[in-house]
């Protein structure tokens, strides 16, 4: 396949077919002017292109997508298929989803289908073929979007039906299943394939996040997220019959805990995605999820969405102030991203969106602090052709997986506080605050590019896992991992042999128990040289069988022993850390880490401001962004270095939400 893209797409989602068509010239003029070279159409118009069963009609969208053409446009052409027709649901009533509670739904909202549906799967694989089959071979097609946003789960009989046939391909016999979830607790034992149900709120479910029998949950889970990746390969191989070469993607949320984005982008082939933080949301948290995305394939990825100012679907929708959405997108690409584009280009009319931001407003005016940023925007990001395709090198690693994710939040304590995201964001944030490029990665990854591979709750240790962290220690690396770690196996089912299970040997210690502290309850680290930390969620009780202390705890009954250690194992070095320390006990110990994997940042000298790098055929690009909120100096490595988007020299103060891109 091609490189995806020959320049920076920018531009978003368009949904002309809501307006007149007087109205579509006057949007082409102002997309020139704010120097939007793609547009995102058809995302939601299976309604309008089938009108029934069969019949399509697909006369307003040869009308856009020649206009479009004609414009020069880079067009991402989806497939319709995120929102069904009213007739669809009414006639094959199976189509619509039972919800967690167990209620069939009718027609209504967007995510409404149920991925076993072979109603669904029939009339979405014929439409993505149809539209292959009319648009394949337009050179202004730049990407297949298939869907929309796939999320959310059913509880249906063919979903269960499904899921049993599932299930007999995964473990063969029911005593093999049998064995997996444990199921002599509570005198659960299936002697019948046809007794196994969904563990929904009717069954094993316990509220939306527990569950009686994890094994059961975290299977459908991972049921759920291959059923809903099997549509999305369904309607991918449909446009391949007709068009070979063009790049196929869906919108990715993020860290959104429903589907194994891991093994999604396996079957993509390029990574997309939609980035919505909140008001309150850290520059950190948002940089993570860009790595992530693209550390999916290790690629430069597509921003699919983001809002030009404010989003309508939060608790507290805020505008951006000046220049954020400039800084945003700055740092989309400096973390990975080759196109930067908006939901939406024209505010709709109504509907549950008609708040949320958009390039043109409701006042369809050009004169609008919003347009003008875009335009400004727009024409930078022409000055930035080169830097297409170009990487992101890394020395650490940083395991992200969605197994670790659902397993760790399904299980019945020993403190509700844990939540998996925010724990690997807190190790994730130390090296974007000291500059230090991460690449997300996951645990079946190649491990052997980096110095320091961080796996922090890695809770389940699935097969090969801790055989493949041996190895990377082994031969020089450095592992840092801590509490809730190589505690289960896939099934859930705790290791016996004492915690850390398949990480004891590795990690040279034995937790004995594990301690919870409420909230407002805390401990102290006290570390070697008389400085302490505070530290709290949980505390484990450790035993050293060969690794050496590197902090004790200072109280309660456990105080004088370890709570975070370090093991030579091989080559190399494991550091585990027993408790969650604040922000500087953790910053002293993964510095620690990381000074002795030889792990340098980015600069040396110290900035309030993010520096990120892009590299490509020799050449270096460092964004500088200030999004501290105050005017900040520019690290003197700049000085004398040009800004590639505004001319400055390097040597400038940066003011809030200024951003810069340097070429070395």
């Amino acid at each position: 396949m091609k490189y995806p893209f020959s320049r920076i797409l920018y531009g978003g989602d368009y949904n002309p077919n809501q307006w007149p068509r007087e109205v579509w010239q006057e949007d082409m003029r102002l997309f020139q002017k704010a120097g939007i070279n793609s547009a995102t159409v058809n995302v939601f118009s299976w309604a309008k292109i089938q009108p029934g069963e069969e019949t399509y009609d697909f006369s307003e969208l040869d009308d856009i997508i020649a206009m479009l053409s004609r414009e020069n446009f880079d067009i991402v052409l989806a497939t319709s298929t995120g929102a069904m027709p009213a007739w669809l649901v009414k006639r094959y009533p199976e189509v619509g989803r039972v919800d967690y509670e167990g209620r069939r739904h009718k027609f209504g909202q967007r995510h409404n289908h149920c991925p076993n549906s072979p109603a669904y799967q029939k009339f979405a694989r014929a439409l993505a073929s149809k539209l292959a089959e009319r648009y394949g071979g337009n050179p202004h097609i730049a990407c297949w979007h298939v869907n929309n946003e796939y999320g959310g789960e059913c509880f249906c009989e063919n979903c269960e039906k499904a899921f049993r046939v599932w299930l007999r391909k995964k473990y063969g016999t029911l005593d093999a299943l049998n064995k997996a979830w444990n199921t002599e607790f509570w005198g659960h034992t299936f002697y019948d394939w046809d007794e196994i149900v969904a563990p929904n709120a009717l069954s094993e479910g316990i509220g939306r996040e527990k569950t009686a029998f994890a094994g059961i949950s975290l299977d459908y889970r991972r049921f759920m997220s291959d059923s809903l990746l099997e549509n999305y390969k369904l309607e991918r191989d449909a446009i391949r019959e007709f068009d070979r070469e063009t790049p196929i993607t869906t919108n990715l949320m993020g860290t959104y805990k429903g589907l194994d984005y891991f093994k999604w982008a396996k079957e993509m082939d390029v990574v997309s995605w939609d980035n919505y933080p909140a008001y309150n949301t850290p520059w950190s948290l948002t940089a993570m999820r860009h790595d992530l995305m693209r550390g999916l394939k290790s690629a430069p990825f597509m921003l699919m969405e983001q809002t030009p100012s404010q989003q309508n679907w939060q608790a507290y929708n805020s505008l951006k102030k000046p220049g954020q959405m400039r800084a945003q997108s700055l740092q989309t690409i400096a973390h990975g991203a080759d196109t930067i584009q908006f939901f939406q280009l024209r505010r709709s009319v109504g509907a549950c969106e008609k708040f949320h931001g958009a390039v043109i407003s409701h006042s369809g005016s050009e004169d609008t602090r919003v347009f003008k940023e875009v335009s400004r925007l727009g024409a930078e990001l022409q000055k930035l052709p080169e830097l297409i395709g170009a990487g992101n090198p890394a020395e650490v690693g940083v395991f992200f997986d969605w197994d670790n994710y659902w397993a760790l939040e399904y299980t019945s304590g020993p403190t509700v506080d844990l939540k998996y995201e925010g724990q690997i964001h807190q190790y994730y944030r130390y090296f974007y605050d000291h500059h230090t490029p991460v690449d997300m990665v996951p645990v079946d990854g190649d491990f052997s590019k980096y110095k320091v591979i961080c796996a922090p709750m890695l809770y389940m240790v699935k097969e090969g896992v801790a055989e493949a962290l041996e190895k990377f220690v082994a031969e020089g690396g450095t592992l840092v991992t801590g509490f809730m770690s190589g505690l289960v196996d896939e099934s859930d089912n705790v290791h016996l042999g004492g915690y850390p299970g398949p990480l004891r040997k590795l990690c040279g210690i034995w937790v004995e128990e594990i301690d919870a502290l409420a909230p407002g309850q805390e401990n102290t680290l006290q570390f070697p040289d008389g400085t302490r930390a505070k530290c709290g969620l949980l505390c484990d009780r450790i035993r050293l069988e060969g690794a050496g202390a590197l902090a004790h705890y200072g109280e309660d009954f456990y105080a004088g022993s370890p709570a975070a250690t370090k093991h030579n194992f091989g080559k190399g070095m494991v550091y585990y850390i027993g408790t969650q320390p604040d922000k500087e006990g953790l910053a002293r110990l993964l510095g620690g880490a990381a000074a002795q994997a030889g792990v340098k940042p980015l600069l040396d000298e110290e900035t309030a401001l993010e520096v990120a790098r892009r590299v490509k055929g020799g050449k270096e690009y460092w964004f500088v962004l200030n999004l501290t909120g105050k005017a900040q100096p520019l690290p003197r490595c700049f000085a004398g270095d040009m800004d590639l988007l505004t001319s400055r020299d390097g040597s400038a103060e940066m003011e809030p939400f200024d951003g810069m891109v340097f070429c070395k």
